[in-house]
């Protein structure tokens, strides 16, 4: 069964993420070990909604971002790309100010999906959200005969 690499470098993922939307939202990943990834995400202007509570999507974009990286951590990306397909969250406690802390755990490692469990923490290590998240493996030449035939199909 597919693990957590530990060679994944944290600075090389934070750069990855570089004129994202995960760069955007402040998200950067603090740490990583065989069974689990984590981050950290602002709790400012770019993450609250209008009444200064954190936003539940970006609970939601923190949870994704962290279980599709630890799935990419898992796999040979020139083999196989890790894609979201199913996603869901409880909103557990507010939050704002300060950073929130999310990990990604395996619930499952298979050859074709992963299943991740992200919890999110407040600064206090109170629950915020608790997240899971399905990622289905997509062969790399399957996903580029895909958008090959997406972008004929454009100009057609």
């Amino acid at each position: 069964m597919p693990a957590i690499n530990n060679t994944l470098d944290l600075a090389a993922a934070n750069q990855m993420t570089q004129n994202t939307m995960i760069a955007h939202l402040g998200i950067e990943f603090t740490a990583i070990g065989p069974d689990f990834l984590s981050a950290r995400m602002p709790v400012d202007q770019r993450t609250v909604q209008p009444f200064g509570l954190l936003h539940g999507g970006a609970s939601v974009a923190l949870a994704e971002t962290l279980g599709s990286m630890a799935s990419a951590a898992c796999v040979d990306l020139s083999q196989q790309q890790p894609v979201g397909i199913e996603i869901n969250a409880n909103h557990v406690r507010s939050a704002t100010s300060g950073y929130v802390f999310g990990t990604a755990r395996s619930v499952h490692l298979g050859g074709r999906t992963h299943i991740w469990e992200i919890r999110i923490e407040d600064d206090q290590q109170r629950l915020v959200c608790v997240s899971r998240l399905t990622i289905m493996l997509v062969d790399v030449n399957q996903s580029r005969a895909s958008a090959g035939r997406n972008q004929s199909s454009v100009g057609a």
